[in-house]
């Protein structure tokens, strides 16, 4: 399977905004570099927490804006309704499909159970070739260090191939997850 260009990056992040404030630096440059590289946002749909700060970005430097929220977080998550487009699903099933079907790559920034779970489907999906989509994990601040201890776990103990490591590309900052999506297109 060949890599098709790149239109659109869905983004896994928290709805917190977290106690380091390099997360939302972090979630804010990697909006502003979507939308500066033409790619489309597409992500959870929420207006607080690092959503909130990854889509204010997109849309200030003028990018598309792709948001896809449950109904029972509407309320809860800020349902961001300025968006390019703005879809309100039935269950958070719906949710996930909706915006992996609707990118090209990921990028995850820190977040919590709802994160990993995102996280966790997509390298599951991938494991089973069901894609092969980049998934680029943005490590500040060493956020991301314990779940690739975890994956290398998982893999010592005879649970997973070496293969699964491959599957997700760890990166120190939101710059470098921007330079391995551009490489991904030249």
């Amino acid at each position: 399977m060949t890599q098709k260009p790149l239109n659109s990056v869905c983004v896994y992040c928290g709805s917190r905004p977290g106690v380091d404030p390099a997360y939302i630096r972090e979630a804010a440059a990697l909006g502003k570099g979507l939308a500066d590289a033409g790619l489309r946002l597409v992500y959870g749909a929420g207006d607080v927490g690092l959503m909130g700060s990854v889509a204010r970005a997109a849309q200030q430097a003028g990018g598309e804006t792709f948001g896809v929220i449950p109904q029972h977080l509407v309320a809860w998550e800020v349902g961001k309704t300025d968006l390019t487009s703005y879809v309100v699903t039935e269950t958070m099933h719906e949710r996930k499909k909706v915006m992996f079907m609707n990118c090209d790559a990921v990028v995850v920034l820190p977040g919590g159970a709802g994160s990993l779970d995102e996280l966790f489907e997509v390298l599951t999906w991938r494991q089973l070739g069901l894609h092969q989509k980049p998934v680029f994990l943005v490590n500040t601040g060493d956020y991301w260090e314990p779940f690739m201890q975890l994956i290398k776990h998982v893999i010592a103990q005879g649970f997973a191939e070496e293969t699964l490591l491959g599957y997700v590309t760890p990166v120190p900052d939101a710059a470098a997850a921007l330079e391995g999506l551009a490489a991904l297109q030249s």
